[in-house]
């Protein structure tokens, strides 16, 4: 039985497909790279594994049971969701924003516990967010923001994070550093699904990749099937040449090809 999955999902806006027939899951342990071009469906399939949207036919699955059927706690305690383009708009201190994450295990008039300190102290730690506890969050940098509200979610352990182009705004250390605690959360009998547009990381870091293209799922695998010259010169429209070393793939986009039509 799948952790989250996914049962020939549609969706639509103004009756204009934006997802047709998809099926997908994610295993306990495993990284997810959704991946394609700008407007293929990744950000709509990843709301649709949170419950943010409900699908037109299909089902979404957590643990086996329906999505729609577990209680918006339960969800928010299993469930991380980082947006893209994650920022905060709230004048609030760095380690009270983290510390929302804490939410789901309180009563609305209680206040964090010591276990409580200690989890969201934990979250910073692990985002390297630390340094600026005290700051006022929306002082801090795009990249920084995604930091903390990805220490939020964190500090919720959540079974699984969903994370939609979590690496966008960041500097290289800081994109590896984000890839490199999503692998390790997913080891420890969890799970993360990542929204990438980075071939490179996505081939990388992740167990299986989804490549979409027009809502509809071109292919599913480990990153040496689909990262194939072929796929990506269909769903992307460019030639390109694939590496390999010891650190893993590397893809290099080279021309774009001129009758492609995305």
């Amino acid at each position: 039985m799948s952790l989250l999955s996914a049962r020939t999902v549609d969706y639509r806006i103004d009756r204009i497909p934006i997802l047709d027939g998809i099926d997908f899951h994610v295993e306990t342990g495993e990284l997810i790279g959704l991946i394609g071009p700008n407007g293929a469906g990744k950000s709509s399939l990843l709301r649709l594994l949170t419950g943010i949207t409900i699908p037109d036919r299909g089902e979404v699955y957590l643990d086996g049971e329906p999505l729609s059927k577990i209680s918006l706690q339960q969800r928010a305690r299993s469930l991380g969701y980082l947006v893209q383009g994650a920022e905060a708009h709230w004048p609030f201190s760095v380690e009270k924003v983290v510390g929302l994450g804490r939410m789901p295990y309180q009563k609305w008039w209680q206040r964090p516990g010591r276990e409580d300190q200690l989890k969201i102290e934990q979250a910073m730690i692990k985002t390297e967010t630390l340094a600026y506890r005290n700051r006022i969050v929306t002082t801090l940098s795009g990249g920084e923001q995604t930091l903390v509200m990805l220490a939020r979610i964190f500090a919720t352990e959540n079974q699984v994070i969903l994370a939609d182009e979590p690496v966008a705004a960041l500097d290289p250390y800081h994109q590896l550093h984000v890839m490199e605690i999503l692998r390790q959360h997913a080891s420890e009998q969890r799970a993360a699904v990542v929204v990438l547009h980075d071939l490179s990381l996505a081939a990388r870091f992740c167990d299986r990749l989804y490549l979409l293209s027009h809502g509809r799922l071109d292919c599913s695998g480990p990153a040496g099937e689909v990262l194939t010259t072929d796929n990506i010169a269909r769903v992307y429209g460019v030639d390109s040449r694939i590496e390999c070393s010891e650190q893993g793939v590397s893809v290099i986009p080279l021309t774009r090809i001129s009758e492609h039509h995305p």
